[in-house]
């Protein structure tokens, strides 16, 4: 795989299975360009996630960040799943290439331009709570009361207050910076395991050699944990197509693999070469790539 001209689905793809560090230059344009399709539409969207803790810790994006995280709230000012074909047609209008991505508890636009993906996440209110990537509950309020900001020169909106949001999404050391490779690491290991109601998918898991792991924990953040068998195999509960993470750990051996497109009723395969292969030329985001595991 090979990046294509920075405005296209090649570099999309590219860029969600490598995950390289944003160009903060090329973000910083693109976020303003996403705010003016936005604000000319009516649409009311934060900063979230690394985009809005670079905001609210460093007053600048993270250089090591991989993309542009904004967030808006399905059913508020508006906002309904229709309506964001719309808005995908005009980030297309200004060189963007989009797709949207279904989710369980958000729909996602994916858009890409000069090297630099923006994500746009229009999240589902569930029971007073929005549930954030990749599974931590926060109070809806913090979303649909929003607190404005000034950042790169412009008026923003971030969740309220975006202190303790970071500190549910990040922990409680958010303030101190964490390279990739570490703040993954310290997300998912606050997340509980629950019992996921879903259907089955196989996981096969290899070491560097490409031979089968045995007894290898499998943990599905926010999900359960197995065990492989003597051939490598498990299975994983899911409760439908979308992005989950994992943690895959046997002895002298421990990943996270942060985002994978995954869904049931599918066989995949995990390499351990090819997550170290994929780390080496994402600048060093050691464990906590997308797209990791393949179709079996």
């Amino acid at each position: 795989m090979s990046l294509g001209n920075g405005s296209d689905m090649e570099t999309l793809e590219y860029v969600n299975k490598y995950n390289p560090p944003i160009d903060v230059v090329a973000a910083e344009n693109n976020l303003k360009e996403a705010k003016q399709i936005m604000d000319r539409l009516g649409v009311v969207f934060l900063l979230g996630s690394g985009t809005c803790l670079g905001a609210t810790r460093d007053n600048a994006l993270i250089p090591w960040d991989d993309d542009v995280d904004l967030i808006s709230v399905i059913g508020v000012n508006g906002l309904t799943g229709e309506s964001m074909a719309g808005i995908e047609e005009a980030f297309r209008h200004k060189g963007f290439v989009a797709r949207e991505l279904p989710g369980n508890h958000a729909q996602a636009l994916q858009t890409m331009k000069d090297y630099v993906r923006v994500t746009w996440e229009c999240m589902y209110v569930d029971d007073a709570v929005i549930n954030i990537y990749p599974g931590i509950e926060i109070p809806a309020d913090m979303f649909t009361r929003p607190k404005e900001i000034e950042f790169l020169g412009e008026q923003f909106f971030v969740p309220n207050p975006p202190e303790e949001y970071l500190r549910l999404k990040y922990g409680p050391e958010w303030t101190a910076p964490r390279k990739p490779g570490v703040y993954e690491k310290d997300v998912v290991e606050k997340i509980p395991d629950a019992t996921l109601i879903g259907r089955p998918s196989t996981l096969r898991v290899l070491d560097h050699e490409g031979k089968p792991v045995p007894e290898a924990e499998v943990a599905l953040v926010g999900g359960g944990r197995s065990k492989t068998d003597q051939r490598g195999y498990t299975e994983i509960i899911l409760p439908g197509p979308d992005w989950y993470a994992m943690v895959i750990k046997y002895p002298g051996h421990e990943e996270v693999l942060y985002m994978e497109e995954l869904e049931p009723d599918k066989a995949y395969v995990y390499r351990a070469d090819t997550a170290s292969n994929a780390a080496s030329q994402a600048s060093g985001a050691i464990g906590t790539l997308g797209n990791i595991l393949s179709l079996e």
